[in-house]
């Protein structure tokens, strides 16, 4: 069983070398254990760094495309290497190394095919009280979102297995975190926390700069994510809002209308006919989107099995190379 530790980066050639040095070699329950580093058009020396600390493969975006991007093109490079299990990480040294072990024995035993370290947010002295309040919301939201139990919905400590990884499809440029989780949520991807370790915090976030940004960008992901899953829920919700609405205006001018002064609230009227219309073409948009959904399905359907026999084609082109590279060893 091969796994892959992937490190998205961007500029991280002075955090990186501190990161490498806590990532093992070997993992009970697996036979190989490779270190791939995606850098994200970094200005620094990110790369060079990556290479003279022996990691084994170093993907290179030409410019920055974003964490989300770079951990798409980690999973895609991870599975075309082989890789049975992908673990991601950050390169900011933020989680401890010694818990990949513990992130990867739940695949490894069969019991998820994704598994999501939970960060001990309580103790974690370098957030605010109202960054762990937030946190503690915003997983609450994903998990009514996704139906799962993630503890840590944000954290980027995570182990995949090779199916679940060519399952996933990540829209977003900002991140990957709560989407991969929604989305596995409803494409029955067995996802499961596990208690992590932290260490203590190099440099503020960048992808976080700001908590009024960062709960607006997240909040958007959700809602977004939620309306492509769930279309039917979403648009029914919002059409139900505007037929209440529109409901409780017509009967209040009715009530006055029978009392023979509707003259004076012919705005109860207006509103009432505005609100039934936006209700009923929002119930609408929910069957047209539901059905959207189902094509969604089908293409995701068709996208995994397509990567499926790629990365089959790839294998024996990778055993027939190997084959003729260790003939020409012997006849050497």
């Amino acid at each position: 069983m091969k796994l892959v530790i992937q490190i998205p980066c961007y500029n991280e050639a002075a955090s990186l070398p501190l990161t490498i040095a806590h990532l093992p070699r070997a993992v009970p329950g697996c036979d190989t254990v490779e270190w791939l580093v995606i850098d994200d058009g970094s200005a620094d020396d990110t790369a060079a760094v990556a290479e003279r600390l022996g990691v084994d493969r170093v993907v290179r975006h030409p410019v920055n495309r974003g964490l989300a991007a770079a951990f798409m093109t980690g999973l895609e490079a991870a599975v075309a290497d082989g890789a049975d299990i992908i673990v991601n990480t950050d390169a900011d040294n933020q989680y401890d190394g010694r818990d990949i072990e513990t992130l990867v024995r739940p695949i490894i035993e069969r019991r998820a095919e994704m598994v999501i370290g939970a960060r001990p947010i309580g103790d974690t002295e370098h957030f605010s009280w109202l960054k762990k309040k937030l946190q503690g919301l915003g997983s609450a939201v994903v998990r009514a979102a996704s139906n799962t139990r993630v503890a840590d919905a944000p954290s980027g400590f995570r182990a995949f297995t090779r199916e679940a990884a060519q399952r996933l499809n990540v829209f977003s440029s900002y991140t990957y975190t709560l989407e991969t989780i929604i989305q596995a949520g409803h494409s029955n991807i067995r996802v499961m926390s596990v208690p992590i370790r932290t260490n203590p915090d190099l440099r503020p976030s960048r992808l976080v700069k700001s908590i009024g940004r960062y709960v607006w960008r997240s909040s958007t992901t959700i809602v977004r994510i939620f309306a492509t899953y769930k279309p039917l829920t979403f648009f029914w919700l919002i059409a139900l809002f505007f037929l209440v609405v529109g409901a409780l205006s017509g009967g209040w001018y009715l009530a006055y209308k029978l009392m023979g002064q509707g003259a004076g609230h012919i705005q109860s009227a207006v509103l009432a006919a505005a609100s039934v219309t936006v209700g009923l073409i929002l119930f609408m948009l929910g069957f047209l989107a539901d059905l959207s959904a189902v094509n969604r399905r089908l293409l995701e359907r068709i996208d995994w099995r397509l990567r499926q026999l790629e990365n089959a084609r790839a294998k024996p082109d990778a055993a027939s190379d190997a084959g003729a590279a260790s003939k020409r060893d012997r006849a050497a």
